[in-house]
């Protein structure tokens, strides 16, 4: 076929061929182009937009797994505690710890599944009320509705009835180990009510317990040293923070007071209690340069136990940096005073008594074994002979010599720096002393953990570096974002 030639539709030539369309025929349209600086806004705010969605889906994703950290935290927690709740009612030869652990156990178990399980905005709250009510609350109350305690209870209850009736705490001739009055004059004072108010009936028995005495004691003061680091006034613009702190710290002492360090002794004996609240105070006002007061509060700190004689350094050491020679030596003759005059009398009245349960029997030298016999490095070293014992008491003295070194060549400039010295040392001294427990251990905890929380200064600074930092870090590194920062 000639080029000149052409194709009749339906001819052979054009079968199978498809017939051209209306728009096949019709001109094709160049497409409209917008302006330059339209297509690049149009690219940059798409650029924009899928990087928010990708922020906030990891925001999302962060704040998930934070969520998730935090639940995984309280269910840990509990579940250890339950654990080691459940060892006293498996192991122990006492009574009151194996109901204390019974108790404790079942609701550290439901504190633990209610973390687990609950809602988030409710699950902790929930939580550290059902382990204060398992924990502390019933065990508490049950014990002491039906007079079944530790002996140390015991024996501060005929301290204060000795106290009443013949001046002084001591019986002058122990036979046994519950005749042992292992404390000093002031610890009989929580054993007076229950000589004024007896044992006849609920009532009687319940405020008459010398533990609700001392669990008072150890409230009171813990609230009056978060006062006075709080201080009396606060800032403009922080009340917010103030809030969120008070907050902060009230769930942290619901979470310590339900947690075994502080449930089981304030339930089964509380003897430790008010010497806890005490140093504690009588830290806080030494941290805020109130050197009479603190002196005071640790003069009678000193008349409970002699474990409060360190504070005392400590104490002297705060005043010292904060307000010179003068504010060191006023609260240390306060302080030294105040304890020389509330033990004299009973001292003068029976020395020998004093002596022997005060100094020897706790320090495994007195007629009767002290029942204070936890395996630790001084208790192991004691019970090898008299050579073993001084050698305890050798590294003892060594122990506190190095603490007093770290406390005089590095000086504390608050509560914080001076409870973790006063913590230090104590725990060298309960490791190192020839006879001690592991509950001893509750007073130095509670100082390291109790000033972090009620410390605003320390409290504000320690929990900045969590998400602020990366926050603004991220925002700085972002350029279309404002980088501005404001001050309260």
């Amino acid at each position: 076929m000639s080029p000149c030639s052409t194709t009749v539709p339906g001819s052979p030539a054009d079968v199978g061929k498809t017939p051209p369309s209306s728009l096949d025929l019709a001109p094709s349209r160049p497409r409209p182009q917008l302006p330059w600086n339209e297509r690049v806004s149009i690219q940059h705010s798409s650029r924009a937009g899928t990087s928010r969605t990708k922020d906030s889906s990891q925001r999302w994703t962060t704040a998930a797994a934070r969520r998730w950290s935090r639940r995984s935290v309280w269910v840990t927690g509990w579940t250890l505690a339950a654990v080691w709740a459940g060892f006293f009612p498996l192991f122990s030869d006492q009574a009151t710890h194996r109901t204390w652990g019974l108790c404790a156990a079942v609701a550290y178990l439901c504190a633990a599944v209610a973390a687990c399980l609950l809602p988030r905005p409710g699950a902790a709250a929930l939580s550290v009320g059902l382990a204060l009510t398992g924990a502390v609350a019933l065990p508490l109350a049950y014990l002491t509705l039906t007079a079944r305690a530790q002996t140390e209870v015991a024996v501060i209850e005929r301290a204060g009835s000795l106290l009443l009736h013949h001046g002084t705490p001591y019986l002058a001739h122990p036979e046994v180990v519950n005749d042992y009055t292992p404390y000093l004059p002031g610890m009989a004072l929580f054993g007076v009510p229950r000589t004024l108010l007896g044992d006849h009936h609920a009532a009687a028995r319940l405020l008459g317990d010398a533990r609700l005495w001392c669990a008072a004691v150890f409230f009171l003061c813990l609230h009056a040293g978060r006062v006075v680091l709080r201080g009396t006034g606060s800032r403009p613009g922080t009340g917010g923070r103030e809030r969120r702190g008070c907050s902060s710290y009230a769930t942290g002492m619901a979470v310590l007071t339900a947690s075994p360090v502080i449930a089981m002794p304030l339930c089964v004996s509380g003897v430790d209690m008010p010497l806890i609240g005490l140093c504690c105070l009588g830290l806080a006002l030494a941290a805020r340069h109130r050197p009479v007061a603190a002196g005071l509060v640790l003069a009678v700190a000193c008349s409970l136990k002699w474990t409060a004689l360190p504070a005392i350094p400590v104490a002297v050491v705060l005043f010292a940096r904060g307000g010179g020679m003068r504010a060191a030596v006023r609260g240390a003759v306060t302080a030294l005073a105040g304890t020389t005059a509330l033990v004299m009398p009973c001292a003068l009245l029976s020395p020998s008594a004093m002596v022997q349960q005060v100094l020897a029997f706790p320090t495994g030298r007195g007629a009767v074994p002290t029942p204070a016999s936890s395996p630790m490095p001084g208790h192991l070293l004691a019970s090898a002979g008299t050579a073993g014992w001084y050698l305890a008491v050798a590294l003892l003295l060594c122990g506190g010599l190095a603490v007093g070194a770290w406390l005089v060549l590095r000086p504390p400039a608050g509560a914080v720096a001076a409870a973790d010295r006063l913590a230090v040392g104590l725990c060298v001294a309960f490791l190192l002393a020839p006879a001690g427990r592991f509950g001893y251990f509750a007073l130095p905890l509670v100082l390291l953990l109790w000033t972090r929380r009620a410390d605003p200064v320390h409290g504000t600074a320690a929990r900045l570096p969590t998400l602020p930092v990366a926050f603004s870090a991220r925002a700085r590194s972002r350029p279309t974002e404002s980088t501005s920062l404001t001050h309260d």
